[in-house]
């Protein structure tokens, strides 16, 4: 019997949704999808930068380029990594001092929202 995912909130339903994509697309191209993962694996590994900067990083020019999904996963990937909401938050700051008013509006709605749905999960 199959089972339904019924997801708990938006952020999660939106992660669900993304890794089921990649799913779909890593069997319909499988040696494509092997060396985009190596890729960012390699990207987000512990250097110079620790992986939660990486993930900060990573956050700030998803919100810059408008990429929601990815606004989603990355401010996953800074709570994982141990950021603060305030830390996040400052980076949502600093990119908006490049990408203006669009770049705010993700941050003051999306991430705002993912980072209280993520939390929400944890209890």
């Amino acid at each position: 019997m199959e089972q339904h995912y019924e997801p708990k909130n938006y952020a999660e339903a939106a992660l669900h949704d993304y890794k089921a994509g990649l799913g779909v697309f890593t069997e319909k191209m499988p040696e494509l999808a092997h060396h985009y993962n190596e890729f960012t694996e390699a990207c987000f590994k512990e250097g110079v930068l620790d992986k939660k900067q990486k993930q900060l990083i990573a956050l700030g020019v998803s919100v810059y380029s408008q990429d929601e999904y990815c606004i989603v996963y990355h401010t996953k990937g800074c709570l994982d990594q141990g950021a603060t909401e305030q830390e996040i938050l400052e980076v949502c700051g600093v990119t908006a001092a490049f990408g203006g008013g669009a770049a705010m509006s993700q941050s003051v709605t999306l991430v705002q929202s993912c980072i209280s749905d993520f939390n929400e999960l944890k209890h």
